[in-house]
């Protein structure tokens, strides 16, 4: 693949970006307690934040078809740095807003350039490679983030990531050709492959497995304590671990989506989280056993988004940014769904029932994509016979 360096570079800013948007699952204890809110209230920290992304990432694009893209990671950098100065909940959630806009650009921007630069037979390994960049962001980000956490502050935390923003920052702006859309994407333009009904099939399946995972990592921190106690160093160690399985899910995803298809991918991927969910709900309460069944249900969550992915550019071949840009708003829906979700249980239940929410909600996503892949075979012999 030409030009990988470039595409890694890429990564590292994703990396960064999902480290602030992933970081509230390993603090939001910490964050709760001092700003004397609810742990299930401090959930919208990620809500919020995804949001944000979702709905303004394709205006934000839309509006800016001639300007050269490469500013939105300053305006993350600055975004990262005023949570150190905002001292309300109220203030901090605006400024979550403000860092999930430029974060859910930069993530499209990057992705999209990432696939153009790896050519057509490894679009898969491309589309890897940067969701390597989020999943990394659990492997270091979130453990390291949290340990850091404890010793200096979640608040500083933030300015250390938004230094080392200025790195990729700096990289980009040096060694990037101008990050321009090479025709213009409309709000209009994007909102069109919503006519397909595949691809809004496709888009619920990322909507509910995406939500599905959210539900339970957001409060990964509590559910973990729930089954034991647990050290700051334990903790992370768990999350690293975690954040490592992620890292291999990506990967695995990557090039298997290139060499068995995006539509076998989806499924192994949908069906090892369902079972794995289901199993550990059954487990609970047995630490060794929860482990095990998160480090596995990590892997085959990050296994399903660049197939999910690559299934999409291929429905919209002419406009694969368009596709990009629309599904990542749609995880990052799934995360405000999910949080949402896992905010209302753990009020209304307990921590320990997470699993279990996750599980029908993966389910859910899972008998989608049989009714995707299903009518696409039954079309698909319509046209056959037709030809016969």
């Amino acid at each position: 693949m030409n030009n990988k360096w470039v595409v890694y570079l890429l990564a590292l800013a994703v990396f960064l970006i999902g480290t602030v948007e992933y970081i509230i699952s390993g603090i939001i204890q910490m964050v709760a307690a001092e700003l004397s809110v609810t742990t299930s209230a401090a959930g919208l920290l990620v809500t919020v934040f995804a949001l944000a992304a979702a709905i303004g990432a394709p205006v934000i694009i839309a509006i800016t078809i001639n300007a050269d893209r490469k500013s939105v990671l300053g305006i993350f950098i600055l975004s990262s740095l005023m949570i150190y100065v905002s001292h309300s909940f109220k203030m901090i959630l605006v400024t979550r807003m403000f860092q999930g806009l430029s974060g859910g650009v930069a993530t499209v921007v990057a992705m999209a350039v990432a696939t153009r630069l790896a050519g057509v037979q490894h679009r898969g390994r491309a589309i890897g490679i940067i969701l390597m960049g989020l999943s990394g962001s659990l492997v270091l980000g979130v453990p390291a983030g949290t340990f850091l956490s404890e010793l200096l502050g979640w608040r500083t935390l933030f300015i250390v990531i938004g230094l080392l923003t200025l790195i990729p920052l700096l990289a980009v702006y040096r060694k990037v050709p101008s990050i321009r859309e090479r025709s213009a994407v409309t709000l209009g333009m994007q909102l069109s492959i919503l006519k397909d009904g595949k691809i809004v099939l496709a888009l619920m399946i990322t909507l509910l497995y995406i939500g599905a995972y959210s539900t339970l990592f957001t409060y990964i921190t509590p559910y973990l304590k729930a089954n034991a106690e647990l050290s700051a160093a334990e903790l992370s160690g768990i999350l690293f671990a975690a954040g490592i399985c992620s890292f291999i899910g990506s990967r695995i995803g990557g090039v298997v989506a290139d060499t068995k298809g995006s539509k076998f991918t989806i499924y192994f991927g949908l069906s090892l989280q369902a079972v794995m969910l289901f199993m550990l709900s059954m487990v609970n309460g047995w630490l060794p056993g929860v482990i095990v069944m998160i480090m596995l249900w990590m892997v085959a969550t990050w296994a399903t988004s660049p197939a999910q992915q690559l299934y999409l550019v291929t429905r919209v071949p002419r406009s694969p940014d368009i596709a990009l840009s629309v599904n990542t708003s749609f995880i990052q829906f799934g995360f405000a769904l999910g949080s949402g979700i896992g905010g209302a249980v753990m009020s209304r239940t307990s921590v320990e029932v997470l699993g279990w929410a996750g599980f029908f909600i993966v389910l859910l996503a899972l008998l989608l994509a049989i009714g995707l892949f299903a009518g696409a075979r039954k079309a698909g012999q319509e046209r056959q016979s037709e030809r016969m």
